[in-house]
């Protein structure tokens, strides 16, 4: 957590732990920037501790982070609003394995991703077929439920909304089977980013117009980043991200700064809008 001033001055840096309310009393900061990722750090958990506290963060606030995090509720929330997604079951390990290849091959079809209802960055993602499923759904296992999800094959295209601004998209084109998370954060899996999206302007506002909807209907804030597949000139929302990465290798920075928003400025409009979290 980065820890700043009214002014934005960054006080300190520290990583949250059993003793967060105490550090947070030494520095008496008015606002964090929560850049925590995964479980607990995007999830509602430490937002729920902050507003405890009772200091401004950054990002979504409780509900709208619980709800793009499960990635079940977040997929009947696409449905509900007529947001195209791919199909999908819910595989619980107590169910037995013929039964759920039998649901897959009768409502979805091989080949399925599978994935974790709570995880973030792409961990513990694998595209299966008939052949392999058993084998990866068994690197699952720890898991209590995961998804099981339709394959769309076709374009990897990310869009970011930054409160009410459609910040932009940028196009992924991975040597990696798909965008995992070896090709998400190691620079020797050479995935390359292009901008801008080779899209049509009407195809292009439609994408950014499913983005800030979804954006809204989540009731997110700060900074969110939307991924699809684009496939036979539909887009499908695979899930929203409520705290997408900063890194050299991030999006959301590549996307602001081909906007015309550097790094900083960047940071500065995330923080603030994080005077408006309750």
């Amino acid at each position: 957590f980065p820890l700043f001033t009214k002014k934005f001055e960054c006080l300190s840096e520290i990583e949250p732990d059993q003793n967060l309310s105490e550090v947070v009393k030494k520095y008496k900061p008015s606002i964090i920037f929560n850049a925590l990722h995964g479980q607990y750090g995007e999830d509602g958990y430490i937002q729920s501790i902050l507003e405890h506290i009772g200091i401004p963060y950054t990002h979504s606030g409780v509900l709208a982070s619980a709800k793009a995090m499960d990635k079940e509720i977040s997929k009947k929330i696409f449905i509900e609003n007529n947001i195209l997604t791919p199909r999908y079951l819910k595989y619980n390990f107590d169910e037995p394995f013929a039964d759920i290849k039998s649901k897959i091959k009768k409502k979805i079809g091989f080949p399925v991703v599978i994935k974790p209802i709570n995880e973030g960055s792409s961990v513990n993602v694998y595209i299966c077929n008939n052949s392999n499923l058993k084998n990866n759904l068994k690197k699952l296992k720890f898991y209590r439920e995961i998804l099981i999800e339709e394959f769309i094959p076709g374009r990897e295209i990310q869009a970011a909304i930054l409160g009410k601004i459609k910040l932009g998209a940028i196009e992924l084109k991975p040597k990696r089977k798909f965008y995992d998370y070896e090709a998400k954060y190691n620079t020797k899996a050479k995935t390359k980013h292009i901008i801008p999206v080779d899209l049509p302007k009407k195809k292009y506002n439609e994408l950014m117009n499913i983005s800030l909807r979804v954006h809204n209907l989540l009731k997110c804030r700060g900074v969110t980043r939307s991924d699809f597949k684009f496939y036979r000139n539909r887009f499908y929302l695979l899930e929203i991200n409520t705290q997408p990465g900063m890194t050299k290798l991030s999006l959301v920075p590549e996307i602001s700064a081909y906007k015309g928003i550097d790094f900083i400025k960047l940071i500065n409009l995330i923080l603030k809008d994080a005077s408006t979290n309750k």
